[in-house]
């Protein structure tokens, strides 16, 4: 019989359904709702009537509307592809619902500093979510993979380019609960 075990990221006991990849917040999910959203009711309908006007034009070989219609089309579709199997295959933790708040894992804010004495700041969130010049690293980044299940005061290596690295954990943060 096999046990759920804590999963490192989460430090809960569910069995992760599609990865570290998948993991998402719910303000995550909600961005990725809405642009889906924005593209099937909004932009892809406009789209679809510029090329549809376009095609009665004439010529479509020399026609501009048409061939830049049917490309915007394509990555439109494309990107709704995506978007829908990430929203359908997300998995959705609330770092605010965290119980373990003394250690990192996904969601939280962390301030650390490496052996040059710069400190940094960085809050762990999903692939989808990342944006390094807001401070915002992927779950599975080198520096988040690092300080997973660190503590306050822990000294962890980080692998870089650059070769092997200490950092140090000086402040672990999450989000309130609602």
């Amino acid at each position: 019989m096999l046990k759920a075990r804590p999963h490192s990221a989460t430090g809960g006991g569910t069995p992760v359904k599609g990865g570290l990849s998948h993991y998402i917040t719910p303000g995550g999910i909600g961005a990725m709702r809405a642009e889906l959203t924005a593209l099937l009711r909004d932009e892809r309908p406009k789209i679809v009537e510029i090329v549809s006007w376009a095609a009665g034009n004439g010529d479509r070989s020399e026609n501009g509307d048409y061939q830049y219609g049917k490309r915007r089309l394509r990555e439109i579709d494309r990107r709704i592809r995506f978007l829908t199997k990430r929203i359908d295959n997300a998995v959705i933790v609330d770092p605010a619902a965290q119980p373990q708040r003394d250690r990192v894992f996904f969601g939280a804010t962390v301030t650390y500093v490496n052996e040059r004495d710069e400190e940094r700041t960085v809050t762990i969130l999903g692939v989808d979510e990342a944006d390094m010049a807001a401070g915002q690293i992927s779950l599975v980044s080198p520096v988040a993979r690092a300080l997973m299940r660190a503590g306050v005061g822990d000294e962890v290596r980080l692998l870089t380019p650059r070769g092997e690295e200490m950092i140090e954990v000086l402040a672990i943060s999450y989000p309130s609960a609602p």
